[in-house]
């Protein structure tokens, strides 16, 4: 499997609305912006509350056993099929899962081996 790193990080509400607009300041004068890749959250308690323990044991799960289906992957967790299913679709939301369609089904993958965390200060 390819190593890519996933990037996450905490900043406030108004860090990214400064961002977004420096970056639309710099496209309205024709500059190049560099693209930031990464999943940002709010605050270290919102984090907190995106990656579960249990979730993180999903996204172990997806990447050294790589199941075909979520409905394996809930066996193998040992969990109840909608609330892994649940938790797949908002670790994809976050970009932390992807999807590979297959004829019938949808098996959840993980491309990447660690998760950075970088907290401003």
């Amino acid at each position: 499997m390819k190593v890519r790193r996933i990037k996450i990080g905490i900043k406030s509400v108004k860090s990214i609305l400064d961002d977004f607009v420096k970056t639309g300041e710099a496209v309205e004068r024709g500059e190049k912006v560099k693209k930031e890749t990464g999943t940002y959250f709010t605050s270290l308690e919102a984090f907190r509350k995106a990656l579960t323990p249990k979730r993180m044991e999903l996204l172990h799960i997806v990447r050294t056993e790589r199941p075909s289906s979520i409905n394996e992957l809930a066996r193998m967790a040992k969990r109840d099929v909608k609330n892994v299913a649940d938790d797949v679709k908002y670790l994809d939301q976050i970009g932390l899962i992807e999807k590979k369609k297959t004829k019938r089904r949808s098996a959840p993958v993980v491309t990447y081996e660690k998760l950075m965390l970088e907290i401003a200060v």
